[in-house]
């Protein structure tokens, strides 16, 4: 684990994001604590990915528990390792299937969203493939020495580009996509970026029409609704022979599907959930790794959640020994419990420190202010049951803001304004009342 000392860029754009509710996609490593062993168990996934199985889990907690802020770390952690991460967020524009192309959307966005450790925030799928040529000539001339002949060159390059996507041709949908493979490598040779846009726009799924992908590129063939997910499984292999490890698939906010008005339409959907399941677990799926992400509503609901579509209910239920305090985190659902007091206190000094850093101050907080801080956070009304990290750390920064920008005030007297009865020592005067 890092030390507190990250770049201003980044410490701004962490405390900035974590103020606003949102998860920053770098720096977490900087502020990451707790969650060990859900982060040990989801590597030991990307371990069996990366040995040409696959993986498959929903990530379940409530809105603030830290949910996202996981799936960002193991994003970061796969790409680390030599994975390529394409994720996503579900939307009412973005699902698994959908009568206005909702599923080929999702599909877009993945495809847009592609990263590596190299390029970290999308868009490398170009990079992917020039890295790959590149080294397929660099190996080959290694070979043949400077003086070979041009031709034979190209031949001998275009066949071990052969030699890698033929094993993808065996797959559904594969000639096509291996055709693809092969029209890019022309485009490259030949200095067509026209061509080179064109063949990258067909992996996207960004041609309307078979008729125009035949007219421009000769491919009888486009990504749609319903093979989108047959073209990630292509992905993830093409990847592999490219020479990474595997895909990793993340995909957040599935309460978008509990949302759906339409019970037909959730159906379709928990159905395309099943298909995939049913893939990874039966092994027709190798080096791909899903990771999907939820509430405990938008999971458990038995007549809108995933569990209101039986066959999904029976493969994910719990079994009869896991409790709250003793998980089984090689199941298929792995839920999210809320930070423990000592966590938080940890993860709020780290966020003192950076703050301090970032503005250029030395912070004076005492270990008591901060865990009367703290107090006076889990002792508000319903705390026990809902209040979340989102909250503490919304909290927390805007009061080091507060403080940076007002030095006449200190902690003490602003939580004081904030505190419970209980706190403050004035609990018996309201045990009994009347009206």
């Amino acid at each position: 684990m890092k030390q507190n000392n990250p770049p201003k860029r980044i410490t701004s754009t962490i405390l900035n994001a974590l103020k606003g509710g949102v998860v920053p996609r770098v720096g977490l490593e900087y502020v990451a604590v707790g969650r060990d062993k859900e982060i040990d168990a989801l590597l030991h996934d990307i371990g069996i990915i990366a040995d040409g199985g696959a993986s498959f889990r929903f990530i379940v907690g409530k809105y603030g528990s830290g949910k996202s802020f996981l799936l960002q770390t193991i994003r970061n952690y796969a790409t680390d390792r030599n994975f390529v991460v394409v994720d996503a967020d579900l939307s009412p524009e973005r699902r698994f299937v959908g009568t206005k192309g909702q599923g080929l959307a999702t599909y877009r966005e993945l495809i847009k969203n592609m990263s590596t450790k190299t390029k970290p925030d999308g868009g490398a799928l170009p990079l992917i493939l020039e890295r790959w040529i590149s080294s397929i000539k660099t190996a080959v001339a290694n070979e043949e020495g400077p003086a070979a002949d041009e031709l034979l060159f190209d031949r001998l390059v275009e066949q071990r580009i052969r030699r890698v996507i033929g094993e993808l041709e065996g797959m559904v949908n594969g000639f096509e996509f291996s055709k693809a493979i092969l029209l890019y490598y022309k485009a490259y040779r030949q200095l067509d970026d026209p061509l080179k846009s064109k063949v990258i726009q067909w992996f996207r799924g960004e041609y309307p029409t078979k008729t125009e992908a035949k007219r421009d590129l000769d491919l009888n063939f486009i990504v749609n609704d319903d093979n989108w997910y047959d073209f990630l499984k292509l992905f993830a292999s093409f990847l592999v022979g490219a020479g990474y490890h595997g895909m990793l698939v993340i995909i957040d906010e599935l309460v978008n599907l509990y949302k759906i008005p339409q019970s037909i339409t959730r159906q379709s959907n928990y159905e395309k959930i099943l298909t995939m399941y049913n893939d990874v677990l039966q092994g027709k799926a190798s080096h791909i790794g899903f990771l999907l992400g939820g509430t405990p509503q938008c999971i458990e609901d038995k007549y809108r959640g995933v569990f209101s579509y039986e066959a999904l209910r029976s493969r994910l239920s719990e079994g009869r020994f896991a409790t709250e305090s003793v998980k089984d985190l090689l199941s298929p659902i792995i839920r999210l419990s809320m930070l423990t007091h000592d966590e938080m206190y940890v993860l709020i000094e780290k966020l003192m420190q950076m703050h301090g850093q970032l503005f250029e101050y030395e912070p004076e907080f005492s270990q008591e202010e901060l865990l009367r801080f703290l107090d006076v956070e889990y002792n508000r009304v319903g705390a026990q049951s809902h209040i979340t990290p989102r909250e503490i750390i919304r909290d927390f920064i805007e009061l080091l803001n507060i403080l940076l920008q007002n030095p006449g005030e200190d902690m003490e007297q602003i939580l004081s304004n904030f505190a419970t009865p209980e706190l403050l020592g004035e609990a018996d005067g309201f045990l009994e009342f009347e009206i």
